[in-house]
């Protein structure tokens, strides 16, 4: 039996009017996930929005400014800029995927495990991630990467490191909070096997603050990423990392601001939006709520 079409319509109309009204009352999600979504349809549509080559030189077209042909200008070696900060997204994105994904599997279980054990196993587990604390994150990543040696993976080893304690300690608290509620307690009490709570009640119920610290951590990752490459520790040339590409802008600012100009307006863009999706997630996903 097919629907009439007056009843049809009604429904598509209470539809999209409940669609806005989610939207209006979830601002920063819409706004933030707008500007990450720009950012990764650029990243993977790269070849389609610009048809220049990132890594192609030019030396007879060096430091041009924006035009038709080249909209954001061109580099020292006569590389058009559009494409390279195009291009750069997808380094962006990776090092947000990896820095960030390999310290939720790092630091998540460690949290988990020293809340659920407590005595030595907490204290010695916290303590290593006091340690880590103990130093300023760049600071840190510049020693890691230092001995490591500069290049975009030892990079992303690096800021994982730092990133490592934020989740032990996130994972660890929220594991504090859960063991003593009572469904806890009537799992133990019905011979649960200890895994089996660690992962489908205590995970399962830390997904949301672990999402929404992914978020905000990824804005730092970003920053520190492009603060590395820009003092020559990250990603090396040719490659187009944003902040290597402000690194070699620099000595160019009287000439051509616009080496700097783009690709710290696209670590500007990105960094605002994790951290408004961020934001917005934290109040959607906040339980008082």
């Amino acid at each position: 039996m097919t629907l009439a079409p007056s009843t049809v319509a009604p429904r598509k109309r209470s539809a999209m009017r409940a669609a806005l009204s989610w939207c209006g009352s979830h601002v920063n999600i819409v706004i933030g996930g707008g500007l990450i979504g720009l950012i990764v349809f650029a990243a993977i549509f790269a070849p389609l929005i610009t048809s220049a080559d990132p890594y192609a030189q030019n030396l007879m077209a060096t430091l041009l400014p924006p035009s038709w042909e080249h909209p954001f200008g061109t580099d020292d070696n006569g590389r058009d800029i559009f494409a390279r900060v195009i291009y750069g997204a997808r380094i962006s994105l990776l090092e947000v995927v990896l820095s960030v994904g390999l310290a939720l599997i790092v630091g998540t279980p460690l949290g988990i495990i020293a809340g659920m054990a407590g005595g030595v196993v907490d204290t010695v587990i916290m303590w290593v991630m006091d340690v880590l604390f103990a130093f300023p994150g760049i600071v840190l990543a510049i020693l890691i990467v230092s001995v490591l040696g500069p290049n975009l993976i030892n990079l992303l080893i690096a800021i994982a490191i730092f990133a490592v304690p934020v989740y032990a300690r996130l994972s660890r608290n929220l594991t504090l909070g859960l063991k003593r509620m009572e469904f806890i307690e009537a799992a133990n009490a019905l011979g649960i096997s200890r895994p089996r709570i660690l992962t489908h009640y205590i995970l399962r119920n830390s997904v949301g603050p672990l999402i929404v610290q992914s978020t905000l951590t990824a804005g730092t990752v970003i920053l520190s990423a492009a603060s590395l490459s820009f003092l020559g520790l990250g990603a090396q040339p040719p490659i187009p990392e944003w902040g290597a590409m402000m690194s070699v802008g620099r000595n160019y600012l009287g000439v051509n601001i616009w080496m700097s100009l783009f690709p710290g307006l696209a670590i500007m863009v990105m960094v605002l939006g994790f951290n408004v999706l961020g934001d917005g997630l934290r109040d959607l996903l906040d339980p008082r709520k």
